[in-house]
């Protein structure tokens, strides 16, 4: 259901925070009304339904728009004009990969010369400017209403172009080229930069009708519609309204759009349930490190929810001005204002008192860089090449985690010509060694990551610390989930009781890796869960297990949460992920026709998204359609030729169609393509020694033993060939290999003791 990062992929810049309490009356500015109202020649500025045109809100509250107009959110688009472009566009000339693009100014117009969607060089009108700094962005309309990101950004800072992505360009008629889906505006970015955006895609031309009442973040962003407001305040006293005709501003205005999330439900505001319109990313491995600091874009939210500081009740104004959205306070007094030498009323169950803004808590020289609360606690990492953005868990520097997991710790970033090991040792001689035994969720989802059974026991000990936040849980549970399978099902199934909507999300997550048939008896309850998002990723998990026979109350829950499903499908029509994920759910239900509807959209939407290839050409096998499967699959990849899931896929098309040849050659693409891939690796073997060349085969797996890859299905498969070609030394070494890792096995030792003995 989410978007995953590849190589290339950029995410969207600068995203909305919350502008925070309700705006008092203040007498009228002149021009700024204007200023903060926006460009009225922007053609995509709607008045919705209970919204006001924005320049009514600074008519009355010039002093909040004031403070508001400073801020980047409300520069996060505009009309391109002089005013607003900060690059060069007098002839500017960007090089990379053998692609130039020339940036040219027109007649009062932006013009970009660059490759377009046909692969072609072509001219492009600059319509608006994407975020303020440290980068702005350029929007590019390309007809059918698609606004479209380049992916070469101007960088505010040191005044020069420079490239968004990584590795090789992506290819035009593809995701992540700059007219493809991923830097469409319309579709990733449109939720978080305007006021009120609504996509309005159209599915049957493929086309976009997208409008909002302000071009950039507006007032009514975070204090929603102010409609019955202004209608309040011309009644005077002659008419009573709760909240003065606004809706209540809290924190998840400000993490509606401060997070990874996937969006269930369109119409998300100020006053509205945070997990009904949205899915919150957990502590996955390809977004986190092992101890939840940040790794991929992952905005706030994940790590904040996992801070002591956010347990105890803190938010995000309490240090960030709500209409600036600057820090309250220069330095350590952000800090400071909590962390005192005398615990301060408000927090009852926590106490941050402390002596901690001197050189005797950070062994650096007063207002030095050692010396700032946050270089050491909310570490930096730099995304979009230019943007750093500050990692909100809260946590101390841990140099020892980083030599066990690979973590980044703020000492040898700051430090950057010393070791972890130095830091460790420095730290030692500060604090003691009790530091190093301070309990830490690493060691538990680092041994996850690595698929490791034995981490499960750790990660239940995770979801049983009340001390633990309901992220971490959540996050503990699907990770359970994953590597553990049948043996975790009690587990998913008392999270399922949890008061913590994220920790059933993680319950209901796991159970998408459960076996079919214990899933329905794992979570099924939370088909009624009072959480939208529990109950889509239950439904999800139920896709393809056995509901049949599900009566009364269940069947209806089940068919209510199949509702919210579309729902979701619905509100992500133009996102073929979504249509993939749903056309995956109707195959489980055994829809084939519907099933086979849903992938052709996610294709029609993105021909390059190789899941959705796959999927359709599975489900042509599964109905017996082996002709049109492995049609299917050459098709795709004439597309992505380069992706091995569709290598592999057509490889085991072939095998059906007995084409041993071509399914060996495909094979083999695909083990070169994702070499670390075992099972890739593994088929390929077994498919050589189907056609004889069995010592091919011993020879391969060997390689990929020395490498370093020492997987115990592909240790054991090397073993059967080894011994059926009687090469008993090389084949003893791997079976030692493998007993290493299952000390315990009878019939390995046994067998080790024999190829001992023929030696």
């Amino acid at each position: 259901m989410n978007d995953r990062n590849l190589p290339g992929r950029a995410a969207a810049s600068l995203a909305i925070a919350a502008l925070g309490s309700l705006l008092v009356i203040a007498t009228p500015r002149a021009g700024l009304a204007a200023e903060i109202g926006g460009s009225t020649s922007d053609p995509q500025i709607a008045i919705h339904d209970g919204f006001v045109d924005e320049k009514r809100c600074a008519s009355c509250h010039a002093d909040q728009a004031a403070a508001f107009s400073k801020s980047n959110h409300a520069k996060a688009m505009a009309v391109a004009n002089e005013n607003t472009v900060r690059a060069n566009f007098d002839g500017a000339r960007f090089e990379h990969d053998g692609i130039l693009t020339t940036f040219l100014k027109r007649g009062g117009e932006y013009l970009v010369r660059t490759e377009g969607p046909d692969g072609k060089e072509g001219e492009f009108q600059v319509k608006y400017t994407f975020a303020y700094e440290p980068l702005q962005q350029y929007l590019i309309d390309i007809g059918g209403g698609r606004l479209q990101a380049l992916d070469i950004a101007w960088d505010t800072t040191k005044q020069e172009w420079f490239w968004l992505g990584t590795g090789k360009p992506a290819r035009p008629g593809t995701t992540y080229h700059w007219t493809g889906p991923f830097y469409r505006w319309n579709r990733t970015c449109i939720d978080c930069h305007s006021t009120d955006p609504q996509a309005n895609f159209e599915p049957e031309t493929g086309e976009y009708q997208s409008t909002y009442v302000a071009t950039s973040i507006g007032c009514q962003s975070c204090h929603g519609g102010g409609a019955k407001h202004v209608e309040w305040a011309e009644a005077g006293s002659l008419q009573s309204v709760a909240n003065f005709g606004l809706a209540p501003v809290d924190q998840d205005v400000c993490l509606g759009c401060h997070s990874r999330r996937t969006k269930l439900l369109g119409g998300y505001g100020p006053g509205k349930a945070l997990l009904d319109h949205f899915s919150p990313d957990l502590l996955r491995p390809d977004l986190y490190f092992p101890d939840a600091q940040i790794l991929d874009e992952v905005f706030e939210y994940g790590s904040f929810q996992q801070s002591k500081m956010a347990r105890a009740g803190v938010v995000c104004l309490d240090c960030h001005r709500q209409h600036e959205a600057t820090l309250k306070a220069e330095g350590n007094a952000v800090c400071t204002q909590c962390h005192t030498e005398t615990k301060p009323e408000r927090f009852a169950d926590f106490d941050p008192s402390g002596s901690f803004d001197t050189p005797a808590h950070t062994h650096h020289p007063v207002e030095s860089a050692g010396a700032l609360c946050a270089n050491c606690h909310m570490p930096e990492r730099t995304y979009m090449k230019v943007d750093p953005r500050r990692d909100h868990s809260l946590v101390i520097p841990r140099p020892d985690l980083s030599i066990a997991y690979g973590t980044p710790n703020a000492c040898t970033t700051c430090h950057a010509k010393e070791t972890n090991a130095w830091a460790a040792e420095t730290m030692d001689t500060w604090y003691g060694v009790a530091w190093r035994q301070r309990p830490t969720i690493a060691h538990a989802f680092g041994g996850a990551a690595r698929n490791d059974p034995a981490a499960i026991m750790a990660l239940r000990a995770l979801v049983a610390d009340r001390e633990q936040a309901g992220i971490v849980k959540g996050s503990a549970i699907a990770e359970m989930g994953r590597i553990g399978g049948e043996a975790v099902v009690a587990d998913a199934r008392a999270a399922t009781e949890n008061s913590n909507p994220l920790i059933r999300l993680g319950a209901a997550q796991a159970a998408g890796n459960l076996p079919p048939e214990l899933r329905l008896e794992a979570v099924g309850k939370l088909l009624a869960d009072e959480t939208r998002a529990v109950r889509v990723a239950a439904v999800m998990a139920l896709g393809n297990a056995p509901t049949g026979d599900l009566l009364g109350d269940q069947r209806r829950d089940f068919d209510a949460a199949v509702e919210d499903l579309r729902a979701f499908v619905q509100a992500n029509a133009d996102m073929a992920e979504a249509q993939n994920s749903y056309g995956l759910f109707l195959m489980g239900q055994r829809q084939a026709a519907e099933a086979e509807a849903a992938l052709r959209r996610a294709i029609s939407l993105d021909s390059s998204l190789a899941g959705a290839h796959a999927n359709l050409a599975e489900l042509y096998r599964a109905t017996g359609q082996n002709e049109k499967s492995e049609s299917t699959y050459a098709e795709a990849i004439r597309v992505s030729p380069e992706d091995p899931l569709l290598r592999y896929g057509h490889a085991l098309s072939l095998v059906r169609a007995k084409n041993m040849t071509g399914a060996i050659s495909e094979l083999e693409a695909s083990v070169r393509l994702a070499p670390a891939n075992v099972q890739y690796r593994t088929t390929l073997a077994i498919a050589l020694d189907s056609v004889g060349r069995t010592g091919d085969a011993f020879q391969m797996l060997g390689e990929s033993v020395t490498n370093g890859s020492a997987d115990p299905n592909l240790l054991g498969t090397a073993i059967q060939f080894g011994l059926k070609l009687r090469r008993y030394p090389e084949t003893l070494r791997l079976a030692e290999e493998l007993a290493r890792q299952q000390p315990d096995n009878a019939q390995l030792a046994d067998l080790i003791v024999q190829l001992r003995a023929s030696r």
